[in-house]
């Protein structure tokens, strides 16, 4: 009988290894292991019985982190920036409460990751958010009301706000080549909201939806654009205005030695989005639609150049140069660069087989930049992929597929104001956490936000307490 000796080694530490960071207290079994007897050695539950209830104490808090995250956020002037762009809204002498308080209410609501307005009224029991709020916060009615007070030109602005401090979160240094995604999604409702409408929905056929388009810089996850629209519309030539303010507003915001790449799917392959863009002087990247003449030219082609081999030493990556114009293109007086990918790798995502005999997909590229090689072009645009990941984080975690209300603008409204809460909070993260920077928002809420505390009040002010150890006592003391 051979016996078999299993091999162990030590596990390296990982950067999922949280509990540092959050003030929490490591596992000791190896201790327990070596100097604590057999009796000594398990761990047991005690008996919840055991712990006696104390006096209820009011100044309980479970939003501590609000007020590290209120102190940056007067730092930056948010406070001055909402009371000079929404004061306006809400005027006269029987107003109790002002625009921009309610919108930093909700702002506060938001961090702490609450999605609707109805859940103020579970926030309206922690005393260290009302006292945040100015001391009473008001019916959710209200609140609702309020959001239906906005009007385009005040949506105009919001976006702005939202898009300005979403360029300044900081891009690393070193980064020459900076890149703006551009995306649509789909948020289904289940309601008769104004300019809910069927449309392209490929997960709830035929349900009524809304379809916004968002902007995120790579290189920051932050948001710098974003536009709500009915069910029905597609991005397409009626977003050129759109597309254009973001691509110009991003570009003129980046620093020496830094260049601009737009990413869109291949809703972009639009004649008149591609032209804004390369109008701008700012280089893209688009997927082609794979229509019946360009598949033609891609079968006829026969230069491709082999740039990933298997491990037989067969081609499995291969990309040419397509000498293709649209008809359209031809009469913008454009010309494109087209590039063709074909592989062995990928099997999904829109691509086709044009080849009898061969496993071959192909899907195509278009391009302004003549200047980089074919596949750093393919390989470039594979990254926008992150943009999916992000979508569903605002989607999960900060709700931008739950709408308050009837009214178009006011769902508009409340788009935004989840986006401006994502970018500050990315903003105050990256100022003040730098070692939670790439952490997602679930983990940054445990970590900063949701954190218990005691507000006492005192001759000279209040007065907040959190726990020894949590990552928020340093940010406070």
């Amino acid at each position: 009988m051979i016996t078999m000796k299993a091999t162990t080694t030590n596990t390296p530490s990982t950067n999922k290894m949280r509990r540092d960071l959050a003030g929490g207290k490591r596992g000791d079994g190896w201790r327990r292991q070596v100097f604590s007897n057999e009796k000594r050695r398990l761990v047991r539950r005690p008996n919840p019985n055991t712990v006696r209830s104390g006096k209820p104490d009011s100044s309980l808090t479970s939003v501590a982190g609000l007020v590290a995250f209120g102190v940056y956020l007067n730092d930056i002037d948010i406070d001055a920036q909402l009371a000079d762009l929404f004061g306006h809204i809400k005027t006269g002498k029987s107003v109790v409460y002002p625009m921009q308080t309610q919108i930093r209410t909700l702002m506060d609501a938001m961090a702490m990751g609450e999605q609707r307005i109805f859940y103020l009224e579970s926030l309206s029991a922690d005393p260290l958010f009302v006292h945040l709020a100015g001391g009473c916060i008001s019916s959710i009615d209200t609140m609702y009301r309020d959001l239906e007070r906005f009007c385009e030109e005040d949506i105009t602005c919001l976006e702005e706000l939202m898009a300005h401090h979403g360029r300044a979160v900081a891009i690393p240094r070193g980064i020459s080549k900076v890149h703006l995604d551009i995306d649509s999604t789909v948020e289904p409702l289940f309601g008769s909201q104004e300019g809910v409408v069927p449309g392209y929905n490929p997960r709830y056929h035929g349900r009524p939806s809304y379809h916004p388009i968002l902007a995120r810089i790579q290189e920051t996850d932050a948001c710098v654009g974003a536009i709500l629209r009915p069910g029905n519309t597609t991005l397409g030539q009626d977003d050129v205005p759109f597309i254009r303010d973001v691509v110009e507003r991003a570009n003129l915001e980046l620093g020496k030695g830094q260049s601009l790449r737009v990413r869109i799917d291949s809703a972009a392959d639009c004649t008149q989005v591609m032209a804004a863009i390369e109008d701008l002087g700012v280089a893209f990247i688009t997927k082609a639609k794979m229509t019946e003449d360009l598949c033609q030219v891609i079968d006829n082609t026969q230069d491709w150049v082999t740039v990933d081999w298997d491990v037989d030493g067969k081609p499995l990556r291969q990309v040419a140069e397509i000498e293709f114009e649209r008809d359209v293109w031809c009469k913008a007086e454009r010309d494109f660069r087209v590039v063709a990918l074909r592989t062995l790798e990928e099997t999904h995502g829109g691509q086709i087989f044009l080849w009898d005999g061969l496993e071959y997909t192909v899907k195509a590229f278009i391009t302004c930049d003549y200047k980089t090689l074919a596949d750093d072009i393919v390989r470039e645009y594979d990254d926008r992929a992150g943009i999916e990941p992000l979508i569903a984080e605002l989607k999960n975690w900060w709700g931008i597929g739950k709408v308050p209300s009837q009214c178009f603008e006011a769902n508009h409204a409340m788009l935004l104001l989840k986006l401006l809460t994502a970018n500050l909070v990315r903003r105050y993260v990256q100022a003040k956490a730098p070692e939670l920077f790439a952490w997602r928002v679930d983990w940054i809420r445990r970590v900063l936000f949701c954190v218990p505390g005691l507000l006492r009040h005192r001759a000279n002010g209040y007065k907040l307490r959190v726990p020894t150890y949590s990552y928020l006592a340093r940010l406070l003391n």
